[in-house]
């Protein structure tokens, strides 16, 4: 698997393998994985190796995206053999609609038991232009935490701008907190978040036990997206201290949609800087 401008020495010099947290504790215990989307590109060449080097890299898990919807149940025994082996878990899968639906959940359960997830969320509900479109969206959500449930698996909403842009005077984020039971997770996407002018903390806080995991994603008026975690405008020590005394915050996610590094130098470049802000 090509390393692009980082040799393999230098890139493995900078990696070391973290153990796996034994228990979902606050602070330092709470797992920090990569939502795989940030090395997209490595993982189509590579999805095996691209987890592996992850891995090593001292991620503790990951979340995979919608694209593992269409895997065999197979193929997923063999990805889930692999992170065994590799010391990495997957605690949650970021899903298209389809996973909401009535013929769709069965398949993302099956998979989602298969690969040790946890959580089934659903990544983006298009564009409702209307509140009483994003209460439909709820109703979808809270069906579908209804069928998870059984299975041991927890439904979850991951935000964008959108959500966070009011319509008819209320953020359709709000709609789908009031709407939906405290079984379905707000995974918080915090650059995406900030970009549309909310406060994540103050939104972290006005949902205590909803926010059980996170996107650290940062941003910046020059570089938006592509700024590293740590160097744009979020204010990670006051969102980590929320997240963990009221949040509900099981484990965080390192999301990068770009960056003037590769993919994998710019995760462990993320991953470096995490340590530093949350300890």
């Amino acid at each position: 698997m090509p390393l692009h401008s980082l040799s393999r020495r230098g890139f493995f010099a900078l990696t070391a393998a973290a153990p796996i947290a034994s228990a979902f504790a606050r602070g330092k215990d709470l797992p920090v994985g990569l939502e795989l989307f940030s090395v997209r590109d490595e993982l189509q060449k590579d999805l095996m190796g691209t987890v592996r080097a992850v891995a090593k890299m001292g991620y503790q898990c990951v979340e995979f995206f919608s694209p593992y919807y269409a895997w065999t149940p197979d193929y997923a025994r063999d990805v889930r053999k692999m992170m065994d082996d590799a010391g990495i878990r997957c605690l949650s899968t970021h899903n298209g609609p389809e996973s909401f639906t009535p013929d769709g959940t069965a398949h993302a359960i099956e998979l989602n038991h298969i690969i040790g997830s946890q959580f089934i969320v659903w990544a983006s509900a298009g564009n409702p232009k209307t509140l009483d479109g994003w209460k439909t969206v709820a109703e979808r959500l809270n069906q579908g935490a209804e069928k998870m449930k059984p299975a041991g698996l927890r439904a979850g909403y991951h935000n964008h701008q959108l959500e966070f842009t009011p319509i008819e005077g209320k953020r359709p984020i709000e709609v789908l907190a009031a709407n939906t039971t405290k079984d379905v997770m707000l995974q918080l996407d915090v650059g995406t978040c900030i970009e549309a002018g909310s406060d994540p903390v103050a939104w972290v806080e006005a949902n205590p036990g909803r926010i059980r995991s996170m996107h650290c994603k940062d941003w910046s008026k020059d570089k938006g997206y592509k700024v590293l975690l740590g160097d744009g405008v979020a204010p990670w020590k006051k969102l980590f201290a929320a997240a963990e005394k009221s949040g509900g915050v099981e484990f965080y996610l390192v999301e990068q949609e770009g960056s003037d590094y590769p993919e994998l130098e710019t995760a462990q470049r993320c991953l470096a800087n995490f340590k530093k802000l949350h300890g």
